[in-house]
């Protein structure tokens, strides 16, 4: 018998981490889940994830921060994982005006350590989590991979259009392998409660009324997490080879000319209006939300919308739930967990 995979996966314990960590431990993977289990949301949510992982023999939980020094560089030594899925990070766009300085810590010092940690013991592909965010104030839609994208609206996605310039210069200087994935408005079963779905369900439920940003005029490209699981799942095996010549890049592909690098959207390229998001959250609740409609936040985006030609392309994949099914799951997943 073959020795099984090995990835590290950091931020296992997240919404995104949890459920990337149960498929490929369905895949017969070894995985090692890194996280801090900050207190950034309910703890208690992440503990959770995080016991039914240990569940499996082949998951090892080590709960650390990946800005502290050692950490990463001894976990790829003891390890040598054959993956790197690169989840942990500080998350939010709101947030990230309220407290930068731990979009700094974790994002790009972080990044940085694993970066590190990756040139002295290299995997044979990583796979880093960046955000439809960094396409910033494009209005060009759908967004493309090959679009600029400079223009940031929140300190957030600054510190990931930063880490996609990091891991490209790594890429390039050190012959590292490096897809990163921007995705697009994840939601699903154990969601993050600073997400729109889980506040939502949670004040509709519980008979509050709801902040509509923008009043209404708002778009998302909403995309399922096993849809996102499954997209990146596929992506480990499609590592990003270095062109010989840049006539070797086909059109529509991200591929850096002079790098082992893509970057590729994850996203169902199907914007939904947000009042039509919460139509269907109304619809699965069997409840009336009361709105409260409200002026755009800053550092926030009026519309998204992924081009997912390149993830077809490479992977032959496409995300296909539904928002209404999504929603509906994840609403009989909070009636569940929080028994309402």
């Amino acid at each position: 018998m073959t020795e099984p995979r090995t990835a590290l996966v950091t931020g296992a314990a997240g919404f995104i981490g949890y459920h990337l960590c149960v498929r490929l431990l369905e895949d017969g993977w070894r995985v090692i889940g890194l996280d801090a289990l900050t207190d950034y949301y309910d703890v208690a949510l992440k503990e959770r994830r995080q016991s039914m992982l240990l569940q499996s023999q082949g998951f090892s939980a080590v709960n650390e921060r990946i800005e502290t020094p050692g950490v990463l560089h001894d976990l790829m030594d003891a390890h040598r994982p054959d993956a790197v899925i690169h989840l942990a990070a500080q998350a939010g766009v709101r947030y990230s005006i309220e407290a930068p300085e731990s979009y700094v810590e974790a994002n790009l010092i972080g990044t940085f350590r694993l970066l590190e940690a990756m040139r002295a013991f290299p995997p044979a592909h990583s796979l880093l989590a960046s955000t439809s965010s960094v396409y910033g104030a494009n209005t060009e839609m759908p967004y493309a991979e090959t679009a600029k994208a400079d223009t940031q609206m929140s300190f957030y996605a600054a510190t990931k259009k930063a880490n996609e310039a990091m891991a490209h210069s790594y890429a390039h200087l050190y012959d590292l392998p490096v897809t990163m994935f921007r995705f697009f408005t994840v939601y699903g079963p154990w969601g993050r409660p600073d997400m729109a779905l889980f506040k939502f369900t949670k004040a509709i439920l519980e008979g509050d009324a709801i902040e509509v940003y923008n009043h209404g005029d708002m778009r998302r490209d909403f995309t399922y997490v096993t849809d996102l699981v499954d997209g990146i799942v596929r992506l480990i095996d499609s590592a990003p080879v270095r062109p010989d010549t840049p006539d070797d890049i086909a059109e529509g592909d991200s591929l850096s000319p002079v790098a082992p690098y893509r970057v590729v959207n994850i996203g169902n390229s199907e914007p939904v209006p947000l009042l039509e998001f919460i139509e269907a959250i109304e619809d699965a609740t069997g409840r009336t939300a009361e709105k409260i409609m409200m002026d755009m936040q800053p550092g926030d985006v009026p519309a998204t919308w992924a081009d997912a030609r390149l993830l077809q392309a490479l992977t032959g994949y496409r995300p296909r739930t539904q928002v209404r099914d999504g929603v509906a799951r994840f609403v009989a997943w909070y009636r569940d967990y929080y028994r309402v």
